[in-house]
């Protein structure tokens, strides 16, 4: 008998099946406050991955553009490494708190100087998929 060669095709097995139910992503020292980056997020929280990013293309916040940013960054974390299906997918969790906090000093009259603090924020995304559910 002859022996057969297998190419490195045939030997590798497609996954088919998720390898997590969830992907997450971040956006460290992001040079917004967390107050101005809520206002964006609290909309599309809960929302399909779809709709989120239809939303975020109309809303009128500057932080809009980068959230989005993230939100295809953490559906490629999904779609690529854990092999989850990119269409049932939806924003299971999203937050933003407080990073580090820049101190400045602002000139005020009469030679003085009053405090000002420059806020950033981290945001943090899990998506997960409706079929987990």
């Amino acid at each position: 008998m002859a022996k057969e060669k297998k190419t490195k095709v045939e030997e590798k097995e497609t996954v088919t099946t998720a390898l997590r139910d969830e992907a997450k992503a971040e956006l460290n020292n992001y040079g917004v406050t967390p107050r101005k980056v809520r206002l964006v997020i609290d909309l599309i929280r809960g929302k399909d991955l779809n709709e989120a990013l239809v939303i975020l293309d109309n809303c009128n916040k500057l932080c809009a553009a980068d959230i989005k940013k993230l939100l295809l960054s953490c559906k490629a974390n999904a779609v690529n490494n854990f092999h989850m299906d990119g269409d049932s997918l939806y924003v299971a969790s999203i937050t933003a708190n407080d990073a580090a906090k820049l101190k400045r000093i602002l000139p005020r009259a009469k030679g003085s100087a009053s405090g000002l603090v420059k806020r950033w924020s981290h945001v943090y995304v899990t998506l997960k998929s409706r079929e987990a559910i």
